[in-house]
């Protein structure tokens, strides 16, 4: 098994990934109120137009290559840079704060250079892997992005953070883990390549749920008990009735308001929803993963970065993982990688065990193949 050592490649078809589900913004866009509509459609407009040029730069080829390698006798640290966009929507913006700068008056940009030090971090410390692409890639975001933005995502390039519109959200470079959910997206782009469409797409989010949690729970120290495993839980104001955008613990349960609507993740498969929205529920069913993952941490106790997300890290980073992978085959991937690494015992028994509580059984022959094979794994309920 590749462990994330192995020498990258140019990066997959990159995805504009954004952290707050469409189907809650076109909630809010419905709303006959114009304090909560106007600012949900302008940020829906300037998703679906960044998704444009995403896929118009992917048909052309011109995608940015991967930036420039580290020298092989240089120590891995980061490469950050900071620019602010102002407010308008042109990228990147203007140059703000420099690896090794001291902090600025502005605690946006420095939030997200703390941030993007920390994700950096995380998958350094924990798994080896020096930067997002495995080869010390500069890691840049621009925040202040557009008028009232109630977004952040990953663009194939870069990070971008919007100010949120202050009724429903805020800065959205308040939540660490959403920061590094969107780099994980960057990931994933590197090494498994995840399809962002129906099982594979919620696959992709998953992942990034996984990892943004575990690099709040890194940086604070947590273990998988103390952790609250809740995603985004600094971007709602005071006025809305809701924890956090998602929860790894209880799916369904991060928010119920009278503007938002209910989340509406389902937590097993008995529950998943067939939609054409959202690239096939991508945001929605990426509760199910999440929750097995969940369940595993927990089992295996201690901190989750160092068995559980190992185990998650080397299905991610194996090589063998197809990228139309749906729940089955994922599954059965990380029974093989845990059996790999592990042996045949506690580790993959509770990996098992945690999809079968989601309702994905894996069959006994199935860690036999490995990471590779997922034949015999089936969703079951």
């Amino acid at each position: 098994m590749d462990t994330g050592q192995s020498q990258p490649g140019r990066p997959g078809h990159p995805v504009r990934c954004g952290i707050v589900p469409p189907h809650l913004l076109d909630h809010l866009a419905r709303l006959d109120d114009p304090v909560f509509a106007e600012p949900a459609r302008r940020t829906l407009e300037r998703d679906a137009a960044q998704r444009t040029r995403r896929r118009i730069t992917t048909v052309r080829g011109l995608a940015a290559p991967p930036g420039p390698r580290r020298p092989a006798d240089e120590e891995p640290k980061p490469r950050r840079t900071i620019y602010d966009a102002r407010g308008k929507e042109e990228l990147p913006g203007r140059k703000v704060r420099a690896e090794g700068a001291k902090p600025v008056k502005d605690a946006s940009v420095n939030r997200a250079y703390t941030g993007l030090g920390a994700t950096f971090e995380l998958f350094l410390a924990a798994f080896a892997r020096d930067s997002i692409d495995g080869a010390g890639l500069p890691l840049d975001a621009t925040v202040h992005y557009g008028e009232k933005y109630g977004n952040a995502f990953w663009d194939g390039e870069r990070m971008v953070f919007g100010d949120g519109d202050g009724e429903v959200f805020r800065d959205f470079t308040l939540a660490m883990d959403v920061i590094g959910h969107e780099l994980t997206h960057g990931v994933t782009q590197y090494t498994a390549n995840l399809e962002y469409l129906g099982q594979s797409g919620a696959l992709n989010e998953s992942v990034s749920d996984v990892f943004g949690s575990l690099i709040k729970q890194y940086e604070l120290g947590q273990t998988a008990e103390q952790a609250d495993w809740l995603i985004g839980a600094e971007l709602f104001t005071d006025k809305v009735e809701g924890v956090a955008l998602r929860s790894m613990k209880a799916p369904g349960t991060a928010y119920d308001d009278d503007v938002l609507g209910k989340d509406p993740q389902p937590a097993h498969m008995d529950d998943y929803v067939n939609t054409s929205s959202d690239n096939g529920g991508v945001h929605i069913n990426s509760g199910i993963p999440n929750h097995a993952f969940h369940q595993l941490a927990t089992a295996l106790g201690g901190h989750a970065w160092e068995r559980a997300g190992r185990i998650w890290y080397d299905t991610l980073t194996g090589g063998k993982l197809k990228p139309d992978a749906d729940f089955a085959a994922f599954a059965a991937a990380t029974v093989g990688a845990a059996r790999e690494r592990y042996g045949s015992g506690e580790e993959e028994t509770a990996v098992r065990e945690s999809w079968a509580a989601v309702g994905v059984q894996v069959a006994q022959s199935a860690a036999a193949e490995g990471p590779g094979d997922s034949g015999e794994a089936q969703p079951v309920g």
